[in-house]
């Protein structure tokens, strides 16, 4: 059954930097080249652009910076990530609040981050320690980021007898997919007895269990679908779009079978017309590698704990990657493991990418579907089913 958005928006444009580890530019800098190179994309002009949705930069940095004289929406996402922002310019084009959105993340490497950026003084300057952290260590020292997703990983492999190598599964095969990948930051083929001989930074998390912090940016444009089709040939409509959470949070959530992930696959299905065996492209979140178990999971691709069989059963030798069915691939881009963390905003560029026939040698042939689900399991699980 769907819903009265059901293809009533679309994406005519998405666009990316490139992501390294030190791209020497300010976060705004890299917002306003992505934001540019998407307004051009979809042969707009900044007057065009009436809505902006930020993360990581603000809508009115955006716009000041882009020379928009006047915008009838705009929001900065907070908690949710850059899948709130995205998902707050689809309900504005919807509404009617704007004409032409433009939604924009940017990223940089942060002094806790590497030693690096540690001793950086303009990465230093950038960054405005959060309250709840004053303090305390860089990971937080609460129930929050790695800490909480390492417990909460931990326990999935105690519940269920697995084995830190039915998360390499998932490294692996996103670095499979980065080596066609020119944006992503890590491209060198992956090898599973490299990935266990990786140091451990938050057990069991290693360091390929988790997001690689890079520089860069994304921005799209969205619409109305009537509106798309006089400035792309092959616009993305957005066919079902959700966000969940539960009223339990971190280290109060009841258990491994409950969270928001489920709420926000609940919510996908009564709303999206076309469901698992429709999709020709699945982006999972894995902005820490168990996160992407958890989504197969909530999705119903398997049920609790058969993840690791799940990826085993469809994992293909020949290419040392997940193919679903023997024709589905999952993060086609490297996802934030390989291309970088990117906040799902890599997820979401990957699948307009790849519906509007863009991606070169990694084009999945005859895609015209995609699943994405960026967001971990509490406050930032989203959902988006594209089709073209």
């Amino acid at each position: 059954m769907t819903t009265g958005l059901a293809d009533r928006v679309a994406v005519v444009s998405a666009a990316g930097t490139g992501f390294s580890r030190d791209a020497g530019r300010s976060r705004l800098a890299l917002a306003v080249d992505a934001a540019t190179a998407a307004i051009e994309q979809a042969g707009l002009r900044g007057t065009d652009i009436d809505g902006i949705c930020a993360r990581g930069v603000t809508a009115p940095m955006m716009q000041a910076a882009l020379g928009i004289p006047g915008i009838s929406y705009w929001s900065d996402a907070t908690v949710g990530g850059f899948p709130q922002a995205f998902l707050q310019a689809v309900y504005a084009i919807h509404a009617g609040a704007c004409r032409h959105a433009l939604v924009v993340q940017s990223v940089v490497r942060l002094p806790y981050q590497s030693r690096a950026a540690a001793a950086d003084p303009f990465r230093r300057l950038e960054y405005v320690e959060p309250p709840r952290l004053r303090g305390l260590t860089p990971a937080g020292d609460l129930m929050a980021g790695p800490v909480g997703y390492a417990a909460w990983a931990a326990r999935y492999l105690h519940e269920y007898g697995c084995d830190r190598e039915d998360f390499g599964l998932v490294a692996v095969n996103s670095r499979s997919n980065a080596v066609d990948n020119d944006h992503a930051v890590f491209r060198t083929p992956l090898t599973m007895e490299e990935y266990r001989r990786a140091p451990i930074v938050h057990a069991p998390f290693g360091l390929l269990d988790m997001d690689v912090p890079v520089d860069g940016a994304h921005a799209f444009v969205l619409t109305t679908a009537d509106r798309a089709g006089s400035l792309t040939d092959r616009p993305v409509l957005v066919h079902a779009a959700a966000m969940g959470g539960i009223d339990r949070q971190l280290d109060q959530t009841a258990g491994l079978t409950q969270h928001g992930q489920h709420v926000v696959a609940d919510a996908l299905r009564a709303r999206s017309d076309l469901w698992l065996a429709d999709f020709n492209v699945v982006y999972t979140y894995d902005g820490f590698s168990w996160l992407t178990l958890m989504w197969l999971e909530a999705l119903g691709w398997c049920g609790p704990g058969e993840a690791p069989k799940f990826l085993r059963d469809h994992w293909n030798d020949a290419t040392n990657r997940v193919l679903i069915g023997g024709r589905v691939p999952v993060n086609t881009h490297g996802g934030s493991l390989s291309e970088g963390a990117t906040q799902g905003s890599g997820h979401l560029h990957e699948a307009v990418v790849q519906l509007q026939g863009r991606a070169g040698t990694r084009q999945v042939t005859g895609a015209t579907t995609a699943l994405v689900v960026p967001g971990g399991i509490f406050h930032n699980p989203h959902g988006f089913v594209f089709r073209v």
